[in-house]
């Protein structure tokens, strides 16, 4: 096939395939309807983590079932209608729980991040955006005993992927992150994992360094896509334009379910929707890496703008409109663990975190489409999982014989 290929999609992972398709010889158009990385990608705690291998639906999920369907916690908020008409995504995705699906998620997912940190690395050198990085890693907070026991599965998981930890009695974390209320009965701290202060300046790096090795971007909205002899053509919408190239990559995140309807390809995709405000906090006060409340349900991460507070799950359509009591409550939940200020945003920030029913990011070309490539679905931690992602597209695409090492991320396996 020919050497053009257009990247749809400028949020951190459509950024790191367009870079690495382009460093592998290629001739890239990367396409959004925005700048790059205005969108999901803007949103997210800044986390680049190894304990990001712990995907939401594990075993644990079904005794916790009871609370979260009560409907009023941070971690987790659903719309009935929505998932009403989402209930085949979601007997799919509690299914998926079980402890052999588990299993291959979370090595799955393990090595995905294994090999996207050190890319990381390398491409906050090269863009000069590495100013914005700490290696301090992050902290889980647990109030309770009960709290600290439920979270057992998750520290056998780290021991036995090796990811470093270490636990903290209420003295040490008081050491670490003397601003915090002393209210928690125990913390884990996540080692050898990093974080940034602006994950969309970030992406926004990353995009410059993109373009200065000699890719394109083109602002464009994409309506419709569809197979056009020996290539596809991208339809912009409202009549904005076309675009043609031999291959195409769709990285679009949550939006790449309506658009690949129009391949005839329907996606099992929800949209945990998530929100964020950003505060000062009282007499200067700070955190100096990102924290994890797991009983307030919210993280509370240090950034540029002020102390970005993060809520859990909402299910809901990917474009209704927000609903913010759960970032209310989340931050009625901080301010009894930290010295909050006042709001620092006009209005919350609303983002959509693209879900398949295993947890797992669909990563190769899409079967009986040839030359469609999808690089998407990866729920809560595309940015941690972005250069590997990239790394992993491009080995399929140009190496040739590496799908049984990436038999996990197949998108056969719901397409």
């Amino acid at each position: 096939m020919g050497k053009h290929v257009i990247v749809l999609g400028a949020g951190i992972v459509g950024v790191c395939c367009a870079l690495e398709l382009l460093r592998r010889g290629l001739s890239v158009t990367l396409v959004d309807r925005r700048e790059p990385g205005m969108e999901t990608s803007m949103g997210n705690a800044g986390v680049l983590a190894r304990s990001s291998l712990m995907p939401f639906n594990h075993p644990g999920l079904w005794g916790q079932l009871p609370r979260l369907l009560k409907n009023d916690t941070v971690q987790f908020r659903y719309r009935w209608p929505y998932l009403a008409r989402n209930l085949g995504w979601a007997t799919r995705f509690l299914l998926n729980a079980r402890p052999s699906v588990f299993r291959e998620t979370v090595a799955a997912l393990d090595g995905l991040i294994r090999l996207s940190a050190p890319e990381h690395l390398k491409l906050l050198d090269a863009s000069g955006a590495r100013r914005r990085l700490r290696d301090t890693g992050w902290i889980f907070l647990y109030r309770t005993e009960s709290a600290w026991q439920a979270g057992a599965l998750a520290r056998r998981t780290f021991a036995r992927f090796e990811v470093p930890t270490r636990e903290l009695s209420p003295a040490e974390l008081a050491e670490a992150e003397p601003a915090l209320a002393p209210i928690f009965h125990r913390a884990l701290w996540i080692q050898g994992s990093y974080s940034v202060d602006d994950p969309h300046e970030v992406v926004a790096a990353y995009a410059d360094l993109f373009r200065r090795e000699g890719g394109q971007f083109k602002r464009m909205a994409a309506g419709g896509i569809r197979r056009d002899g020996q290539g596809w053509t991208v339809e912009g919408a409202q009549g904005s334009g076309s675009l043609t190239a031999e291959r195409l990559v769709v990285a679009l995140g949550p939006w790449s379910k309506d658009l690949l309807k129009t391949a005839g390809i329907d996606l099992p995709m929800a949209f945990e929707r998530g929100y964020h405000m950003h505060y000062s906090g009282l007499d200067g006060a700070s955190v100096t890496r990102p924290v994890y409340d797991t009983g307030g349900g919210y993280v509370l991460s240090p950034m540029a703008r002020g102390l970005r507070l993060s809520t859990g799950v909402e299910l809901d359509a990917c474009d209704a409109p927000a609903r913010t009591g759960q970032l209310d409550l989340a931050e009625r939940h901080a301010r009894e663990a930290f010295p909050l200020g006042q709001r620092l945003d006009a209005a919350a920030w609303l983002g959509r975190r693209p879900t398949l029913p295993d947890s797992r990011p669909m990563i190769g070309e899409a079967p009986r489409h040839p030359g469609l490539w999808l690089a998407l679905g990866h729920q809560h931690i595309g940015f941690s999982t972005a250069p590997g992602t990239a790394k992993i597209l491009a080995e399929l695409m140009l190496d040739g014989g590496a799908a049984s090492r990436h038999h996990a991320f197949r998108p056969g396996r719901f397409i």
